[in-house]
């Protein structure tokens, strides 16, 4: 059924080309610190485990939530692995299980989403004149920094 919002046919076509991105991203990011989280070792094995669970539980609904504004302007969310590993603006490294390696690879995942989502925000605006989208990369934007502030708090 064709979707009646206000945002032009070909805008929520380039806004959703850009949310999958985003949700590919969210992806990644969510099997790394998933990741994290089985191979953590060390004296503070507990704390780190935890840590990362809360993590990978936040990113899982932040995930989820891209996908579903996908389909709120009527397109697809392209969720398969395959496509996120096309699509997304992050690198997998080899596996470690030293925690400041890991820290260090998902701080730099998160800063990345966030310098991503905060171009996404004014473009989804202005050139798409898509408000309800800018806004919703807006809030997606600040989890991001959050949790990057709470992880760049572990590497002092």
């Amino acid at each position: 059924m064709k979707v009646n919002i206000g945002v032009a046919p070909e805008h929520a076509k380039e806004i959703a080309l850009e949310l999958n991105k985003v949700l590919a991203d969210e992806l990644v990011i969510y099997a790394k610190t998933r990741n994290c989280h089985w191979n953590i070792e060390g004296p503070n094995f507990m704390e780190m485990h935890k840590f990362y669970e809360g993590q990978y539980e936040e990113l899982e609904e932040f995930g989820d939530e891209v996908a579903e504004r996908i389909r709120s302007i009527g397109h697809y969310a392209e969720g398969r692995l395959v496509d996120a590993l096309k699509l997304t603006h992050l690198l997998e490294e080899e596996y470690t299980n030293d925690q400041k390696k890991q820290l260090q690879s998902l701080l730099n995942d998160h800063e990345t989403i966030v310098r991503n989502l905060r171009r996404l925000i004014d473009e989804f605006d202005e050139k798409y004149k898509d408000k309800g989208t800018s806004d919703f990369v807006t809030g997606l934007m600040e989890k991001h920094e959050k949790m990057a502030w709470m992880i760049r708090s572990y590497l002092k």
